[in-house]
């Protein structure tokens, strides 16, 4: 487990390095203030209105191979970008700099443009409908992206990486959770099986973590942000944690805008490939500790379910 002293170290680095990298950019950089540390630390690169997203809690791959994860951030870049420059309701990449992550001192980093923050409470059920939005918009951006890269990349790399960390999920836990893989990956990493197992479910452009939470209230209102997890797959994957109500509210706005309601089957895989990912990503905890707490109940949810053993 890292200490205390090692994480305020490690953010230290990353504003070090974001701060250099954006120096050498041509960028004024005098006061660097990090807006929030967890996964990534985000750092306002003050006086310039400039935001650097640098991420210090990987998956192991991104480390093994470098290229795999600035091939996943210049995707980042693209569709926000690309949505940016269609006038949609998004954090767009910095303007003052090229469309392209940075690595530098070991961190690979984007830059993007500084909005001010509203305060206050979330309206979810707007959020909903503009996840609906999104995913319309989504359907025209022709860009090159993997098939539900994120699953493919982060479940099999934490499972693999918890075989060295029995003091954080027991054998049993572990041994349930690579047969549940060994049951959905198929069908989450090769779009010809996808499309074999569910014929008439369309796969597009979708956000890849949870859009409607991931936005951000500006005084032009909400944007969406964190395309980090941008990938192709079924819209279900964005609507796996939002229940009943989150989901009604969806299909309504969906079919408002011509687009398919949410499918029953499709929503039960992504919910329990969400739950795998959560357990996948208890081997970040010895660099991440505070995610300990937070994941207990998750873990909790998932011994309680029933275990997949067929799609």
């Amino acid at each position: 487990m890292l200490s205390p002293e090692q994480l305020k170290a490690r953010t230290a680095r990353a504003v070090s390095a974001a701060t250099g990298a954006a120096h050498d950019l041509g960028l004024s950089v005098s006061e660097p203030r990090v807006l929030y540390d967890v996964f990534s630390v985000i750092v306002h690169l003050a006086p310039a209105p400039v935001i650097a997203r640098v991420p210090t809690v990987v998956p192991p791959s991104y480390t093994a191979r470098p290229e795999i994860q600035t091939g996943q951030q210049r995707s980042e870049l693209a569709v926000a970008g690309w949505l940016a420059d269609r006038g949609h309701p998004v954090v767009p990449p910095s303007p003052l700099v090229r469309r392209e992550p940075v690595r530098r001192d070991g961190f690979s980093m984007t830059f993007w443009q500084f909005v001010d923050e509203v305060p206050g409470e979330p309206d979810t059920e707007y959020r909903i409908g503009q996840t609906a939005r999104l995913h319309a918009a989504l359907r025209e951006y022709d860009g090159d992206l993997g098939f539900w890269a994120p699953f493919g990349t982060y479940i099999p790399d934490g499972l693999a990486e918890l075989e060295h960390l029995p003091d954080l999920l027991p054998a049993a836990d572990l041994e349930r959770a690579q047969r549940e893989w060994s049951v959905i990956a198929p069908v989450l990493t090769s779009q010809r099986v996808f499309e074999q197992t569910f014929p008439g479910v369309d796969i597009q452009p979708i956000h890849g973590d949870v859009p409607y939470y991931n936005m951000i209230s500006t005084p032009d209102g909400d944007l969406w942000s964190d395309f980090e997890l941008v990938t192709r797959g079924a819209i279900e994957s964005d609507l796996a944690a939002v229940g009943p109500e989150g989901l009604a509210a969806y299909d309504a706005a969906a079919t408002a805008l011509g687009l398919r309601p949410v499918d029953d089957r499709v929503l039960r895989l992504t919910v329990a490939a969400g739950r795998l990912a959560m357990v996948a990503v208890l081997a970040m905890v010895p660099e991440l500790p505070m995610l300990a707490e937070g994941l207990a109940p998750v873990l909790d949810e998932w011994r309680a379910s029933l275990e997949i053993t067929g799609i």
